[in-house]
């Protein structure tokens, strides 16, 4: 019997006999009959949807050797081992690349002229060399599969120039071959721009949904390093011991979260490129083995790992495309059970971002700075996270079955009528020609445009400033959602301009009510330390909070010092969680050290002791944060050259802080109520009325916020660098 007409039933004999399943997922089994006939096929599947096996069952049946391109080296081997392990012979399944020695790679060719290799994995340039494509001519290639084939595409998150070339290659092999290509991750525009360089337009093609189910999202506002790291622990403590991964951008960022979270606990380690190959191979092992819980890693970790009971992925930082968080977050429950997804999110990692572009060629630039501003949307919206992700890769979706399942749609926000500003957006498009970006649209309805553009003469246009009662907050809103709801389109080949949909201009005939939530304005957030808490095993009390508040007020008017002086608003947070009802508990609330709680807490101690009596609550148990070691050396350190009158320069050179994480470190200290005298540094290098303006604002201000006295202040031509080292200075003053 021919390959091609295999039945329904010998199709799943041989999946059993292959692997010892006993069904296919979702459309498996179309994709691999499709592959058995011969025809060039192209899948779109989620990352645990089972893309694998879609090429690795055709492998084992069809005659020949097939090809499976791949783009990292480094997880070649874990993806032949996987193979291996279904079968009694290690020729089943090979990798020729660049790691092999010549005896090895001789080696590999033997068996696949034997006939005993059905899977062959190479790396892009491997096929690019003379030599192996007279080999390949030489023997039977039963078919090529390239795997994450969104490297293919300029307008992909990961473009790689190599996978460019593999049409090229592959008819350089000179036999009739077909092509399998599949992604997890491709809008509708790269998988068009896929297809047409592989030449296989005609391609049967296989879309699942995006839609993962059994995943949660959520993003939180990232105030600052120490915060972050302080909410990841209790996230990974919450969990119980469950495996997840946290991703990071930076090499020092994931050791420094491993050495948190083994500090309190947690079986971590750190994964990233820096490390020697035999580390890493060793901690996969380790994680897929269990004896490690949480990997904290740069992105690379995941690609290829089959671990299904993940239960967690936790960003650090944003990544820099949409494709890349779904990717990531996708690592999470492949076993179908739940899975949670918590990404933090701060302007400050945004412009990081951004920076790393600067030096881009400008398609490039331009293209990155489009992706980062479809991160932005999704972690700033204030509508169902999950309808964001499915709209962006072309699949329509309701709200109203998220389940509740997104932290958007679990914590509500109210939704405005905006009927008549979308009509004013939707003709602000219209009347700007259809030219132009969200964030130009923005300034325009705003009257906040550039010279260039005032040059072009939008400032005359009739709709310019019409929305300047808005914040800009309220028209991405506006705009966002009007394209997430088919009002608008973006134009991904024009670099995202906006144009106006059949359904936007029926929208300006006979309008239809449109009620949005507005996004979220993280930085005002920040600002106001109004940070969320932990959302398991420990919740914030607002009617506690309340009363937190208004005690502060009084003890400020009392002891006539601006309240941040006393206890910040994060302090507060934590006191309407943890419920501290003595002094040693109150030193374990954040901000606060012995000497602060002996100063100020003892009337906070007494309000919170009569609230859990009068409420019959039951306090949680102690939930205490350890900070890494060397953290704490590094403050005693400051503490102590301070003390000797070192320059904070020397300070900061002594224990490898630049200028302004020095700042932010003496801040942390004398907020938790440590006193820092560093009279001598201001006197030397703060003009002395720039010194008392700054120090009466802060007498004054209901914050301490820098970016607020900046603001204030900036006409007295202070600097920020002199309002931080103030802030220091009236902290320690009038709060130690």
């Amino acid at each position: 019997m021919e390959i091609a007409d295999l039945t329904h039933q010998e199709l799943h004999q041989a999946l059993q006999t292959h692997f010892g399943f006993d069904h296919f997922k979702d459309r498996q089994e179309n994709i691999i009959q499709s592959l058995l006939r011969g025809k060039d096929t192209f899948v779109v599947m989620p990352t645990g949807g089972g893309k694998s096996l879609c090429y690795q069952l055709p492998a084992l049946i069809m005659q020949g050797t097939a090809l499976i391109i791949s783009p990292l080296i480094a997880l070649m081997k874990n993806q032949v081992d996987a193979i291996r392990g279904y079968n009694d012979e290690d020729s089943v399944a090979h990798f020729l690349n660049s790691s092999l020695s010549k005896t090895q790679a001789r080696k590999v060719k033997e068996d696949i002229r034997a006939g005993k290799t059905k899977l062959l994995y190479v790396a892009p340039e491997t096929l690019t060399k003379e030599e192996n494509i007279q080999f390949f001519k030489s023997v039977q290639v039963s078919f090529v599969a390239v795997d994450e084939a969104h490297c293919i595409s300029e307008w992909g998150h990961d473009f790689r120039p190599e996978y460019r070339k593999i049409r090229e290659m592959v008819e350089a092999f000179e036999q009739e071959v077909p092509i399998i290509a599949l992604t997890a991750t491709a809008t509708p525009k790269v998988s068009s721009d896929i297809k047409k360089n592989l030449k296989i337009e005609d391609a049967k093609e296989y879309t699942s949904s995006f839609n993962r189910e059994n995943l949660y999202y959520e993003v939180r506002p990232k105030k600052n390093k120490d915060q972050a790291i302080r909410e990841i622990v209790q996230i990974v403590q919450s969990m119980d011991g469950e495996s997840g991964i946290v991703y990071v951008q930076s090499r020092k960022m994931t050791e420094e979260i491993a050495k948190a979270l083994k500090v309190n606990g947690v079986k971590a380690s750190p994964y990233h490129a820096g490390l020697e190959g035999k580390t890493r191979s060793r901690i996969q092992d380790q994680f897929l083995m269990e004896d490690i819980d949480v990997i904290c890693a740069t992105i690379a970790f995941g690609m290829g790992i089959d671990k299904p009971d993940v239960r967690f992925v936790i960003h650090y930082n944003m990544p820099k495309s949409i494709e890349n968080y779904y990717q990531e977050t996708g690592r999470a429950g492949r076993d179908g059970l739940g899975g949670r997804c918590v990404s933090f999110y701060s302007h400050a990692d945004v412009l990081k971002l951004e920076k790393f572009l600067r030096d881009k060629p400008v398609a490039e630039r331009e293209l990155g700075a489009q992706l980062l501003d479809d991160v932005i949307a999704y972690a700033e919206t204030g509508g169902c996270r999950r309808k964001y992700l499915l709209h962006y890769f072309g699949e329509q979706f309701d709200a109203e079955n998220c389940e509740k399942m997104c932290d958007n749609c679990k914590h509500p926000k109210e939704k405005q009528d905006v009927t008549d500003d979308l009509g004013l957006a939707i003709r602000a498009v219209l009347e700007l020609q259809e030219n132009y970006t969200i964030k130009t649209l923005v300034n325009f309805l705003r009257g906040d445009i550039s010279q260039k553009q005032v040059s072009l003469g939008l400032d005359k246009k009739e709709l310019y400033n019409q929305g300047a009662e808005h914040s800009e907050t309220y028209w991405y809103s506006i705009l966002r959602q009007a394209t997430v709801h088919g009002f608008l389109h973006k134009e991904i080949e024009e670099y995202g301009k906006l144009s106006v949909t059949p359904k936007g201009n029926s929208q300006l005939q006979t309008p239809e009510p449109f009620e949005i939530p507005i996004n979220h304005d993280f930085e005002k957030m920040i600002q106001e330390n109004d940070a969320r808490g932990p959302s398991k095993g420990t919740a914030l009390d607002p009617t506690l909070l309340n009363m937190l508040e208004d005690l502060l007020e009084r003890e400020s008017k009392r002891k006539e010092l601006p309240p941040f002086v006393i206890f910040q608003e994060a302090s507060l947070n934590d006191m309407a969680t943890q419920y501290p009802t003595s002094m040693s508990d109150m030193e374990r609330i954040t901000g606060v050290n012995k000497g602060k709680a002996r100063r100020f807490a003892r009337p906070f101690i007494d309000l919170i002791t009569e609230y859990v009596e009068e409420n019959d609550i039951d306090t949680p148990e102690d939930f205490v944060v350890k900070q890494v070691a060397n953290k704490s050396k590094i403050k005693v350190e400051i503490i102590k050259g301070t003390d000797r009158k070192i320059p904070l320069e020397d300070i900061g050179s002594a224990n490898k802080l630049n200028f302004e994480e020095l700042l932010q470190e003496m801040y942390m200290i004398v907020l938790s109520g440590t006193k820092l005298n560093i009279d001598y540094y201001i006197e030397e290098n703060v003009d002395e009325y720039a010194k008392e303006e700054i120090y009466d604002y802060f007498l004054e201000a209901e914050t301490d916020s820098i970016d607020a006295a900046f603001q204030e202040l900036q006409d007295d031509d202070v600097t920020l660098e002199e309002i931080q080292l103030v802030r220091i200075k009236f902290l320690s003053d009038l709060g130690n």
